[in-house]
């Protein structure tokens, strides 16, 4: 494995940090300032304005590998741009290269019919409109997803769905305009990794009713939020089902694979914010007559910060290496391991930063109880750690069969 990155990605590096620089950062109290204006769920005017200029310096629909769609860049090529993008909570949308936006078009990009893809897939890649998914259900435990029950039941050209679901990113922004809806088509299949199908609603559907946003630790995450979202009696055409009845799990595992290094992708780009505002804030700060950068148990976590971020920021390669190099089933194991291991290194990091930012790291003036509370969400969204760590554990176990 050479992670030696190419001419073409260092330059691309080079241009996503110059934009950050010029663009992002200097931004963020205007994007926060805009937000708490007036109705919260409305995108700040700053968005848009800073979508075009990334449009115009070509740093648009990055994440797409191998497509006609995006910028063609693989899964490791992609890593330590995405890394940069997740330094700041407002960048992923500048480039268009936010979740779940590009979950689902990839989705739409890998098993979307051509219809499909001129109705939904085009606006979402010119950034025009947003999406959700919608899988997670309040009544049951959602981390065995054969445990939806939500239902997709077919009757003449068009299904009819039912159930209520949580936990749908985006669902709140008035740009949503479709959810890719988990359910069951046949509960009854001996095989319960084929009961499950996936099909397209568009959230203006008669009998989709947007219940309640869905704070993480007090944020609402405006203008994107969380929602949790009520379905009766919701029809759609037949046509909206993704591949055919009973290939949920199919492509489950074809959309969680990147969502979940992504994630993983941009913790690190957090945490590494994260350890750079505690160096400065340590710098700065005396106490006991020092700075508190020469209290040894300020040097002790800074050095474990970096060795943790470090580590899992070559794991995450790996991981984006055999997901190139042998698919995303073959590379399940290391998906399994980075989505253990970076949230539980980012809330660990920016958990060192609050404490040496003493009273001020718990506000929101330095942007770092909320980058914790998006850190912590991340041990349960995509799967919690419970289940990545079994996943890892059985594999290791056949090992020895």
């Amino acid at each position: 494995m050479d992670f030696e990155h190419s001419d073409k990605v260092k330059a691309l590096q080079e241009r996503v940090s110059a934009f950050m620089d010029e663009h992002i950062y200097p931004n963020e109290a205007t994007f926060e300032a805009q937000i708490n204006e007036g109705d919260r769920w409305q995108p700040p005017a700053i968005l848009e304005e800073l979508k075009a200029k990334a449009r115009d310096a070509d740093l648009w629909n990055l994440f797409l590998p191998e497509s006609e769609h995006g910028a063609g860049l693989t899964n490791l090529e992609y890593a330590p741009l995405c890394e940069i993008m997740g330094r700041s909570p407002y960048a992923p949308e500048v480039f268009n290269c936010s979740a779940p936006d590009t979950g689902n078009m990839e989705v739409l990009a890998r098993y979307g019919t051509k219809e499909h893809q001129e109705e939904w897939l085009k606006p979402l890649l010119a950034g025009e409109i947003r999406s959700a998914f919608a899988m997670t259900e309040p009544a049951v435990a959602s981390s065995d997803a054969t445990n939806i029950e939500a239902s997709i039941t077919r009757d003449g050209d068009e299904y009819v769905i039912n159930g209520r679901k949580w936990w749908t990113s985006g669902a709140n922004d008035p740009r949503c305009k479709i959810m890719v809806f988990m359910g069951k088509t046949d509960a009854a299949n001996p095989d319960r990794h084929k009961q499950q199908s996936m099909i397209l609603v568009p959230l203006d559907t008669p009998g989709v009713t947007v219940v309640r946003h869905l704070p993480v630790f007090g944020f609402d995450d405006a203008p994107h939020g969380h929602a949790e979202v009520d379905f009766e009696n919701v029809r759609v055409p037949a046509s909206n089902i993704l591949l055919g009845e009973g290939r949920g799990f199919e492509i489950a595992q074809g959309r969680l694979g990147p969502g979940r290094i992504h994630h993983c992708m941009r913790l690190i780009g957090l945490a590494e914010r994260g350890l750079e505002k505690m160096c400065k804030r340590a710098k700065s700060r005396i106490a006991f007559g020092k700075p508190v950068s020469e209290q040894t148990v300020t040097q002790e976590r800074i050095a474990e910060a970096r060795i943790m971020i470090d580590q899992a920021r070559l794991l995450t390669l790996k991981a984006a290496y055999r997901m190139d190099t042998v698919g995303n089933k073959e590379a399940r194991q290391e998906i399994a391991m980075i989505k253990v291991a970076a949230p539980n290194m980012a809330c660990q990091v920016i958990d060192w930063a609050i404490q040496a930012h003493g009273g001020g790291g718990v506000t929101s003036d330095f942007g770092l109880a909320f980058s914790y509370a998006q850190a912590r969400l991340l041990r349960l969204a995509d799967g919690p750690d419970e289940v990545h760590r079994n996943q890892i554990a059985r594999l290791e176990l056949r090992r020895y069969n």
